[in-house]
């Protein structure tokens, strides 16, 4: 029985696209050798794998490969002046790609485009938006704690405001209240002098209201005669 045909696409089960990978590297390093034998080329390889991990092989020396095809890069690029361009342009098909992948992602973390995701997809996609909602709550605790500790530096200080207008308020009373003192007593010792002048008029109208009668009364009284 025949093998059926694979479809080439992203696999999205993690497991299985490290065992592709593993399976499907150690088959081009094959290739890569024989055909380096039989037909006496020289092949250099160079795989970056999704975590990072470098796998490489060369018929000779990868270094001398390598500086052999910058060679020829170089003399191709004297030869052929649109080879930048195509270079150019490869990179932004590149950079495009990545963008719409970028775009397809960021619409999976908002729920759309669900419908093609497997279940270990979907499982993955909701790991990362856990991941990302704590993030996000702990970012607000601590933007809270922020708040919640500058809002009791404000009550203390309001607070010191608090008691420095109380002090000054109730030293005002106080001044107040003196002030009110005084201007009792200065009223009391005016009211004092004003009765003492008006007792001593009285007595001196009396005095000379008497000495005034009893000098009329020694009068001797006068006699009239007709002649």
């Amino acid at each position: 029985m025949g093998r059926g045909k694979i479809t080439i696409e992203r696999i999205d089960n993690l497991t299985s696209r490290q065992v592709t990978f593993t399976k499907r590297r150690k088959g081009l390093f094959k290739k890569a050798k024989e055909l380096s034998i039989l037909c006496d080329a020289e092949v250099g390889i160079i795989i970056f794998s999704s975590t990072g991990k470098v796998y490489e092989i060369a018929s000779h020396c990868m270094q001398s490969l390598l500086e052999r095809y910058y060679k020829a890069n170089e003399e191709n690029q004297v030869l052929n002046p649109t080879s930048e361009a195509q270079l150019w342009k490869v990179e932004a098909e590149g950079l495009r790609q990545q963008l719409e992948e970028l775009r397809k992602n960021s619409r999976q973390l908002l729920g759309e485009d669900l419908s093609e995701l497997s279940i270990e997809h979907l499982e993955t996609l909701e790991a990362q938006l856990e991941m990302g909602t704590k993030a996000i709550r702990s970012r607000k605790e601590e933007i809270f704690q922020n708040k919640i500790q500058e809002l009791n530096k404000t009550e203390i200080l309001v607070h010191q405001e608090n008691m420095e207008l109380h002090k000054k308020i109730n030293l005002m009373r106080q001044e107040m209240i003196e002030l009110q003192k005084k201007v009792e007593l200065n009223d009391t010792n005016l009211s004092i002098q004003v009765t003492g002048g008006q007792g001593r008029d009285d007595q001196e109208g009396g005095t000379s209201s008497g000495g005034a009668a009893s000098a009329y009364d020694t009068y001797d009284p006068i006699e009239l005669k007709l002649s």
